[in-house]
């Protein structure tokens, strides 16, 4: 049952929602736009003003008669979101503030595969408190942390994670430990997790091709694993235990390749990063210095290139047609290291989305397969994630800090 204190903590969130969502606005703007009285609105604006939430900027006149009104934005300063993105070959640490700003980022490169998990963990607690030191100096205090990871990932614990070689690693609590220990007299930050595939596209629909009206997505992040997450009308599809989007696991081949996850011929053994390198003749261990390589080539016009790319780009486009004929997306996502292949690798997805999905919506120049935002990564996802979690309740996050 909502009481009078329920209700306000609702309103004080759907005011600053609407002064976050709107980038600017005025008191009566707001009022008219969330149907609360304008008396309501100018309270529920003064206590965002005392919690260092919102701020004014100047004046505004709307053309008519009256007292010009004053603008609202969201505050540069004050909390902000922490995303912490771990990956086979890299640790990304992002903090975005509340209009959605990336203010810091700071990326390390080192091979993940094989280490220890807390060693791993420890590397990217070091990383974040460096990260929240540097958004110190910019008087923004993150309110939280989220830890996208490439796995199954629930409960706070890693379930599985085959390219890392992980099996049911308690990443929230390990991460916290470290973290808290490198910042002892400071008070701990909660601490939450999800696969980075779906921070990723939470990426992509709050600061990418979301923000410009496409709410319906299948989104895939090329890294050493191909990771997926599905959006429709604005909302992740989780699934009912929260491991929908495994698309780099669906068979091509029943009797192809073993893949790291146990299976054989998954879509990874074809179109992942070290599939990619290993066909056009590159050292598969490379990583990011390979992908570079294959580019170069790719831009040379050598055979083995391409034909690597093309190879890759048939196997994904016979997947993703399957995911598009089953959820009808309005368009697909090309992250990760796709998206810096796109010009070659479009045409053979394009031409198998053509000829497989059945509404025959999807043609060869449908625009409708399309590179991810380069706004949009697991890391700045994570972190919005955070972020969304205060516009929902102001009230909680003030009383907690």
């Amino acid at each position: 049952k909502a009481d009078k204190a329920t209700v306000r903590r609702h309103n004080l969130s759907l005011v600053l929602r609407a002064v976050h969502d709107a980038g600017e606005a005025t008191r009566a703007g707001i009022a008219a736009h969330v149907g609360l009285t304008r008396a309501a609105v100018s309270s529920l604006v003064e206590q965002l003003l005392e919690y260092g939430f919102v701020t004014e900027w100047g004046k505004t006149s709307s053309g008519q008669v009256g007292r010009p009104g004053t603008v609202l934005k969201v505050s540069r300063s004050g909390p902000a979101g922490l995303g912490v993105e771990i990956n086979i070959d890299y640790v990304t640490v992002c903090v975005v503030d509340l209009a959605g700003t990336d203010r810091v980022r700071l990326v390390e490169h080192y091979d993940n595969r094989g280490a220890q998990p807390s060693e791993v963990l420890a590397r990217a607690a070091r990383l974040a408190a460096r990260a929240i030191g540097s958004a110190a100096e910019q008087d923004l205090a993150p309110a939280g942390v989220h830890v996208a990871l490439p796995g199954l990932v629930t409960g706070g614990t890693v379930r599985q994670a085959p390219n890392l070689g992980w099996q049911r690693v308690a990443v929230e609590g390990l991460f916290a430990q470290a973290l808290l220990a490198l910042r002892p007299a400071h008070r701990p930050l909660p601490v939450s997790s999800d696969n980075e595939a779906n921070a990723a596209a939470l990426a992509e629909l709050w600061f990418g091709a979301g923000t410009a009206g496409v709410r319906s997505f299948l989104y895939l992040t090329g890294e050493i694993g191909i990771g997926g997450a599905l959006v429709l009308k604005g909302e992740l599809l989780r699934g009912a235990h929260g491991f929908a989007g495994e698309i780099g696991h669906m068979v091509v081949d029943p009797d192809g390749p073993l893949c790291r996850c146990g299976a054989r011929g998954c879509l990874e053994q074809y179109a992942g990063q070290a599939a990619l390198l290993k066909a056009a003749g590159i050292d598969a261990g490379t990583g990011v210095q390979g992908v570079a390589e294959l580019e170069r080539r790719a831009r040379r016009g050598e055979p083995s290139a391409l034909s690597a790319i093309e190879r890759a780009g048939r196997q994904l486009g016979v997947v993703v047609s399957g995911a598009v004929n089953l959820f009808d997306p309005d368009a697909v996502m090309l992250g990760g290291v796709y998206r810096e292949l796109m010009g070659w690798l479009a045409p053979a997805v394009e031409r198998e989305l053509a000829l497989r999905v059945v509404s025959g919506l999807w043609t060869e120049d449908g625009k409708r397969l399309r590179a991810a935002s380069s706004l949009g990564d697991a890391a700045r996802g994570a972190a919005g994630v955070i972020v969304r979690e205060v516009l929902a309740d102001p009230a909680g996050h003030a009383e907690r800090g």
